[in-house]
Parts: structure tokens; C-alpha cells; sequence
């Protein structure tokens, strides 16, 4: 090996420079990578469903398995139809209870209004049409309404895109895996499969779990709104159900609605909603969460409670979203490259 100090310095430098620019090129693509990351989550948390669905004899074309594209683009429908059904189901009553809540919100405002004045919190002759004038946004509201519409198209595309790569993700998940497998040693295959099957495991549990926390609290929203008499209780336990899967901000954003519209009844009452919605979230976060990610994803509480406040810090909403998987990888990792080899030590 040539040890001239000028090579060496030449070499440091081009080192140097070569991290640079990769470092730089992934901080350019950041959101590019992060959408890969979360398309590589969603299609390792349904690879095992898809395995299970490929097995099944009755889906069999004569002799041959189902295949691949057609088992994901199964799942696929599936939770379309699903979704579909709930949308059918959901509408009706949601239709109805929005069309009474924009023929009584008038009178729901002038109630608050007048509450409102009663406490001191606004001058008798200030109107809600006022106060929006003098919202610090409230004369470009051009402005306000094409950024809302941009971001939901934006949503809508990133939503789509994220289908189309999982899609083809899964398509191709055995090349990629076993592209993958080839980057270790030989003898190192088998347990990098292993804890492959483990990660993947894991991330699939992440996703159930997910889902299932969203309709248990769905449902005990709408039974206890519809116990207190809130009105377009309905429509308020979709909107927690849905809000529950979005971590951190999204129980608290979720629960806005449904304080607001009690409030239009009676302080009282927007009160006891906004009691009810504490415990329901203070029983979620020690009972519900624990159980869920700790028997199914095998993560602590301490675990999921920090992993959502470094995600959050780091990446805001991304973050914690990504924060449980990532802190379940995390810890098959550590598992299997520390702890497994400490023992081997001892």
C-alpha cells in the first residue's frame, strides 16, 4: 500500500468530498426518501398477508398459485371495498346531521355568541362576521382556498403514489429481498432472513394495531357523545376514529369538533365532552396503546412514549407517525446485534 503522505491527504480529501456530496444529495431528496422509507413500512407490514393469501388453495388457478399481483391487488380491493361500505353506510346519517347542522348553525352561533358576550370574551355589538374580517388572513381568503385545495391535491397524489410503489414493491419484493440477502456473507444469510421475517412481523402487528385502536375509539366516541345527547354525534365519532390513527395532534384535533358543537348546547355540556374525550385518551395511552403495541408489537410503553417524542422533534407529524415502526426495527435490531451476541460472550 503506497503511504505518501500526499496520497493519503489526496485520498482523505476525495473521501471527504465523495460524503459531502452524498450527504447533501440525500438532504436535496429527503422527502423522496422518506416516501420510499414509508412505502418500504407499508409493503414489509403486508408481505406476510400477501404470503398467506398466495397459499391458499381455493385461490389456486388449477394448479398453479395465485398470483402474486393478483393476491396484493386482492388485498387491495379489499380494503377499497371495505372502505367503500363504510363510506355507504356512513354517509347517510352523515348527509342528514350535516344538513341539520347547517340549517341550526345560525342559531347554535347566536347562542355562543351571546354566551360568549356573557362572559365578557366579546364586546355586545361584535359579530362572528366581524371577527373573521379582522382575522389576521381573513381578506385573502383567493389565497387561503387554493393553498387548501393544493394541499389536498397534494395529499391525494402522495396518497396515490404511496399505492403504486407499495404495489410494486410487493410485486418484486423476492428480487429485492434477495438482492438484499446477497449483500451479506453466506454464512449470514440465515439469520438476516430471520430477522427479516421478525421486522416484517412486526411492522405488519404496527399496522393492525393501528386500525384496531382507530375503531375502538370510534366507537366508544360515538356511544358516549350519543349517551350525553351531543348533537351530530355521528359525525363526531368518524371524525375521532380517523383522528386516533394520526399520532400525537390527532386525538386532540379531533375533539375540537365535538367540544364546539357541545358548546353550542350548553357550557356545561362542552365541558363534560371535553372530560369525557381526557379519559377516554388517558385510559387509550395506559391501557389500550400498551396492550396493543406491547402484545402485538412487543414494544414498551416507555418505548412508544419516547419514540413518538424523537419522531415528533425530528420530523413533526412524519415523524411521529414513522416514530413505532421504526422504534420496533430498532429494537429487532438491537436484539439480534447486541444482546444475542452478549450472550454468545458470556
Amino acid at each position: 500500500m503506497n503511504s505518501d503522505p500526499r496520497s493519503l491527504i489526496r485520498y482523505a480529501v476525495l473521501a471527504t468530498a465523495i460524503a459531502v456530496a452524498l450527504f447533501w444529495a440525500m438532504y436535496v431528496v429527503r422527502s423522496e426518501l422518506l416516501l420510499l422509507y414509508i412505502c418500504a413500512l407499508f409493503a414489509t407490514g403486508l408481505a406476510p398477508l400477501v404470503a398467506i393469501i398466495e397459499r391458499q388453495k381455493f385461490l389456486r388457478i388449477g394448479k398453479r398459485r395465485l398470483p402474486r399481483p393478483a393476491a396484493i391487488l386482492l388485498i387491495y380491493g379489499t380494503v377499497i371495498g371495505l372502505l367503500a361500505a363504510l363510506a355507504a353506510a356512513v354517509t347517510p346519517p352523515l348527509v342528514a346531521q350535516a344538513q341539520q347542522l347547517r340549517k341550526e348553525l345560525p342559531e347554535r352561533l347566536d347562542q355562543l355568541q351571546q354566551t360568549l358576550v356573557g362572559w365578557g370574551l366579546l364586546s355586545p355589538g361584535t359579530s362572528f362576521k366581524d371577527l373573521l374580517q379582522q382575522a389576521p388572513a381573513g381578506g385573502d381568503a383567493v389565497t387561503t382556498v387554493l393553498g387548501a385545495l393544493w394541499g389536498i391535491v397534494g395529499g391525494v397524489f402522495g396518497f396515490v403514489t404511496i399505492l403504486l410503489l407499495t404495489f410494486y414493491m410487493l410485486v418484486d419484493a423476492q428480487g429485492i429481498y434477495g438482492v438484499f440477502l446477497r449483500l451479506f456473507p453466506r454464512q449470514q444469510r440465515k439469520r438476516v432472513a430471520e430477522v427479516s421475517e421478525r421486522v416484517a412481523g412486526k411492522v405488519s402487528a404496527w399496522l393492525g394495531g393501528q386500525v384496531l385502536l382507530g375503531f375502538i375509539i370510534g366507537v366508544t366516541s360515538g356511544i358516549g357523545l350519543w349517551l350525553m345527547g351531543v348533537p351530530y354525534f355521528f359525525v363526531l365519532a368518524v371524525i375521532s376514529g380517523i383522528g386516533e390513527m394520526i399520532p400525537m395532534v390527532g386525538p386532540v384535533l379531533s375533539a375540537i369538533p365535538a367540544v364546539a358543537v357541545a358548546f353550542t348546547v350548553s357550557p356545561g355540556l362542552a365541558f363534560g365532552v371535553a372530560v369525557f374525550f381526557l379519559v377516554q385518551q388517558v385510559l387509550e395511552n395506559n391501557v389500550l396503546v400498551p396492550k396493543v403495541m406491547g402484545e402485538q408489537v412487543g414494544l414498551s410503553a416507555v418505548t412508544v412514549i419516547s419514540s413518538l417524542v424523537i419522531g415528533t422533534a425530528l420530523l413533526g407529524f412524519m415523524g411521529a407517525l414513522l416514530a413505532v415502526p421504526t422504534a420496533a426495527i430498532i429494537q429487532v435490531l438491537f436484539e439480534e446485534m447486541v444482546l444475542r451476541e452478549t450472550e454468545k460472550e458470556t
